[in-house]
């Protein structure tokens, strides 16, 4: 269970992983990701996700610089894009990745999309990067049970990490029992519904009984079923807003209601259906 900024969730390899962290989708290179990143690791936060396709690394890296956190107390994802996958190519936007952050080593390197006919070479470029110690952990984003199938029959690591679409209205539990089952870490991004469940009747209901709002409901309800978390933003306020989910625990009620708000409903692509 994952009771503070500071607690971590050990991975298949030993590797200890914040349970809570900030994320970084569409937040903007330059002064907006460096001041979200930057007001993050201020209120405590130790885990920053970005990817390449963010265009927002090299902001990242400022902020990491900029602070006086230190670099081995930073969590630090990253990602390989569609385009860049292949086994070769995986290895050069890695290489392209790390200097816009500024960093040697990145703690957690994914696959973004499960892209048909690349993602098995791009998957064995990732192992030699563990290998050769430049990644401390490899994982993937966007895959099914049956990616995620496919994948491991010829890897020779298991992926360590599966972060996927997740709120309350895509509660994925399918996917989420069988990752548990083979031992990868599930990681939500969008927990929030990319912001179109902040006002939720339901949620906001269930938040007025503890006096939180209905955005801290559902990163609750993440870290109560031990879902690794990523929420947005990209004001100072809601940063530290979105932490304050620790001095409170939904009831075994509260979490049943939530979980029966599923509709399969996504806001972003399905992995099964993407052209990009």
């Amino acid at each position: 269970m994952i009771h503070s900024l500071k607690d971590t969730v050990q991975l298949n390899n030993g590797l200890e992983m914040p349970g809570f962290g900030l994320g970084v989708w569409k937040v903007k290179d330059g002064e907006e990701v460096i001041h979200s990143v930057r007001s993050a690791l201020n209120a405590g936060y130790t885990m920053i996700d970005t990817a390449a396709i963010y265009r927002n690394e090299a902001g990242v890296g400022e902020a990491l610089r900029q602070s006086a956190v230190q670099r081995e107390d930073v969590f630090i994802t990253t990602k390989v894009w569609n385009a860049d996958q292949g086994y070769d190519t995986t290895l050069k936007a890695f290489e392209t990745s790390t200097k816009k952050l500024g960093i040697n080593t990145v703690d957690l390197y994914l696959i973004h999309w499960p892209t048909a006919g690349k993602y098995k070479e791009t998957w064995r470029a990732m192992e030699k990067l563990y290998k050769d110690g430049r990644v401390r952990a490899i994982g993937v984003c966007n895959f099914h049970i049956h990616h995620l199938k496919d994948l491991m029959e010829g890897a020779e690591i298991k992926p360590a990490v599966n972060q996927i679409e997740l709120h309350p209205l895509l509660s994925q539990v399918p996917l989420r029992n069988y990752c548990y089952k083979e031992g990868i870490a599930v990681e939500a991004y969008s927990p929030l519904g990319s912001g179109g469940l902040i006002n939720h009747p339901l949620l906001s209901e269930i938040g007025k009984k503890y006096g939180k709002t209905a955005a801290q409901v559902m990163l609750r309800w993440d870290v109560d079923s031990e879902i690794i978390t990523i929420p947005r933003s990209t004001k100072e306020a809601h940063i530290i807003s979105n932490a304050d989910i620790f001095d409170f625990e939904l009831s075994p009620e509260d979490i049943d209601q939530i979980d029966t708000l599923n509709e399969d409903k996504r806001f972003g692509a399905d992995p099964d259906n993407f052209n990009f």
